[in-house]
């Protein structure tokens, strides 16, 4: 028996490839189909089932695929129901793969469809879950993202989800190992841990969410305290999982179109695509195609396109650097947005020696900033999370994180001027570019953000560690 944890840092997701004896399962695979197809080729198994633990929001999953190209049934717990063909399992019912078996439990409360697969060894023994988004690595799942569709409330959901943890998971050996649909990153949580492997013992004396002193109630205001809007993406990547989608070769061919700077330039006219730049934001500082939404494809892209752009039918044409064409569009196919016209030939440098007009960001260093910054009387906006901001900040600036960006913009005086920064400088230069999409110029972006800062005598809070902050 083998098991393999495929982990994308991106979208903070595992997957799983598990063989025996000439057979094959993979739990909650990625858009793409090809590393799994090399996998089985490479060891020569047969790919026998394809284990959904839900319908995930944040990740348009590769389970449609992978079937249609290997012929292996979708399985899916109690309650699922499909536009597609796939098993509806039951609760308990065991899937035989080589030596070892899977056992569905039925663990709802994140989604009503949720489960988690036991792995039952060669010798009959209890020996991993993959536990989805029920069981994190230092938290559950979420309770309301499933709300509308249960007509349930999060409360509700939380209360499911509790005894779904108790009855289902806690009773398990000490030993078990567990297996995370998610680590720390994943919106689909609040306070996971950079680990992705655990055992049901170590959760228990770990996980706040398996305290053995706590009763529902407790349980269901801890985990529903904090919990921040889900991206807007969310429902439409459950829909697509639910649905089907196009084929993931289909999106590639189309993102792949290499378009000259003349058809570039007619394709954004005639669609009314938004112009994605996915360069390092310091590029793209110095020079961008006007109206281009820049979001690095070397940070947490994906989820920061789910989150910002949020239709997923919104048409696309990308500019990157030259090579990395083909990661950018699997990026985005891993969000479902797959309405892609095609991409920039020869990157800006074409753009550029075609002497179109083009934009830039005044940016400016750290120490810059502290030479020039006047604390009291300079406004400055720090765009990232709140639990960054209380942890520490700039004296006197504002907290207005860039996911609520287009709340907060509306509030922005454009004959006031204001410093902006994030920690390191993804975050800003993603909003820098907004901001200049919208008209606004008055403002200064800070290279390196609040950890370049930190090393200047710019005025701080004192420091206060996150994990208090979020308590």
């Amino acid at each position: 028996m083998k098991i393999e944890q495929i982990y994308t840092g991106c979208l903070a997701q595992g997957a799983y490839y598990i063989t025996s004896n000439g057979e094959a399962a993979i739990v909650d695979p990625l858009r793409e189909t090809h590393p799994y197809l090399e996998r089985l080729k490479r060891d020569s198994v047969q790919l026998k089932y394809i284990f959904e633990t839900h319908f995930h929001a944040d990740f348009v999953s590769g389970h449609v695929d992978l079937s249609r190209e290997t012929g292996a049934p979708i399985v899916f717990g109690p309650n699922a129901i499909c536009e597609f063909d796939c098993i509806t399992a039951t609760d308990g019912q065991e899937f035989t793969i080589g030596n070892i078996k899977i056992k569905v439990l039925h663990t709802p409360g994140h989604t009503m469809e949720s489960s988690t697969y036991l792995l039952i060894d060669e010798n009959a023994k209890d020996h991993a879950i993959f536990s989805g988004d029920t069981l994190f690595i230092g938290d559950v799942g979420r309770p309301d993202l499933a709300q509308k569709v249960a007509h349930l409330t999060q409360e509700q959901l939380a209360g499911i989800l509790f005894h779904s943890l108790r009855d289902k998971i806690m009773t398990l050996a000490d030993d078990v190992i567990v297996y995370p649909a998610h680590g720390a990153g994943s919106a689909c949580g609040k306070n996971m841990s950079k680990e992705t492997i655990s055992t049901i013992g170590n959760q228990k004396t770990t996980n706040y969410a398996l305290r053995a002193d706590m009763n529902e109630a407790e349980f269901i205001e801890e985990v529903t305290d904090g919990l921040l809007p889900p991206p807007a993406y969310f429902s439409m990547n459950v829909a697509m999982n639910k649905k089907g989608y196009d084929r993931f070769e289909n999106v590639l061919h189309l993102g792949m179109r290499a378009l000259a700077v003349l058809e570039f330039e007619v394709a954004a006219e005639e669609t009314g695509a938004l112009i994605l730049d996915t360069r390092k934001n310091g590029a793209f500082a110095k020079g961008f195609i006007p109206q281009s939404i820049n979001i690095g494809i070397d940070g947490d892209f994906a989820p920061w396109v789910g989150s910002l752009i949020a239709n997923v039918k919104q048409p696309i044409l990308i500019v990157c650097e030259l090579g990395q064409e083909e990661e950018t569009v699997t990026r985005l196919s891993r969000v479902g947005f797959d309405n892609l016209i095609g991409h920039l030939a020869g990157g800006f440098d074409a753009w550029a020696k075609a002497g179109k007009e083009f934009d830039t960001v005044n940016r400016i260093s750290a120490e810059q900033f502290a030479t020039d910054v006047k604390i009291g009387e300079s406004k400055i906006i720090d765009i990232r999370k709140e639990t960054e901001y209380s942890a520490e900040h700039i004296e006197d600036s504002y907290s207005k994180p860039l996911a609520a960006i287009n709340d907060w913009v509306k509030d922005i005086n454009p004959k006031e001027h204001f410093y902006l920064h994030c920690a390191g400088g993804y975050r800003s230069m993603i909003a820098a570019s907004i901001l200049e999409a919208r008209g606004f110029r008055n403002f200064t972006e800070i290279e390196g953000g609040f950890h370049a800062i930190a090393k200047t005598n710019v005025p701080k809070t004192d420091f206060v560690c996150p994990s208090k902050v979020l308590k």
